[in-house]
């Protein structure tokens, strides 16, 4: 589904991004993990158009989408959230989901119409589907920080992708809501056959759910496979020493 071949990028001579190569196969749980400034979040914007590349290439199910305009790219499937929220916190929890749908299918330019009665099944169906079935009414802004995240998952499926980029999905949650986060993910990738690919300083999370790990340091790949694999990795095992990926076994 996602093949990255020596993807670099650098801010005024700082190599954030070097020469990271990584393949996701289609309906992969993946993880992408390392310490602060390991590049996660700049690789994640280089996938998704959001940053420009200075090199390397960025392959969709075998099409090349490198330096591809963010919305060009989620129209091909790939759906995002970030580290901080992305919702409208003043529009009603069905307001952002009608929202969505409504710029999903071309309408979102739409100034003559009135958008009340469109997509209301499927809002209603994905507001089961993410937990928030109840919720209609709120608004956005005043919802928990773990429902918020639960809504811009929302948005993001909306679209109808084929891989969805997480950064961070459970970070600022209480135990309860990364637990539930969780089992949110894995329900819904399954359901929807979705290709998922995230990043998480939470080792718990990563070894819990991921089927493969990729593990980034100074913006290099110094380990890439299998859970067991990884964690037995001695590069990885003395990059991490303090940061919980050894006390986590």
């Amino acid at each position: 589904m996602l093949e990255i071949a020596k993807l670099s990028k650098s801010f005024a001579g700082f190599r954030a991004v070097s020469e990271v190569s990584l393949t996701v196969a289609t309906r992969q749980i993946a993880a992408v993990i390392g310490p602060n400034g390991a590049g996660k979040s700049t690789l994640f914007n280089l996938i998704s158009g959001h940053l420009q590349p200075d090199a390397g290439t960025v392959r969709l199910d075998g099409r090349d989408i490198t330096g591809v305009a963010p919305h060009r790219i989620c129209r091909m499937g790939v759906g995002r959230s970030f580290q901080r929220t992305n919702i409208f916190p003043k529009l009603t929890v069905f307001e952002n989901l009608q929202a969505a749908f409504l710029v999903h299918h071309g309408q979102g330019l739409n100034f003559w119409g009135r958008s009340e009665p469109f997509y209301r099944e499927e809002v209603a169906a994905l507001l089961a589907s993410i937990g928030l079935r109840g919720q209609e009414r709120t608004l956005a802004g005043t919802l928990s920080y773990g429902n918020q995240k639960q809504l811009e998952l929302g948005l993001a499926l909306a679209s109808d992708p084929r891989i969805l980029l997480l950064d961070e999905p459970t970070a600022g949650m209480s135990a309860t809501e990364t637990d539930e986060t969780i089992h949110l993910l894995e329900r819904i990738a399954g359901e929807r056959e979705l290709t998922l690919l995230f990043t998480e300083h939470d080792m718990e999370v990563v070894f819990s759910i991921a089927q493969k790990i990729t593990v980034l340091h100074q913006g290099r790949v110094i380990a890439d496979g299998a859970p067991d694999a990884v964690r037995d990795d001695a590069e990885v095992r003395r990059v991490y020493l303090g940061h919980g990926l050894v006390r986590g076994e």
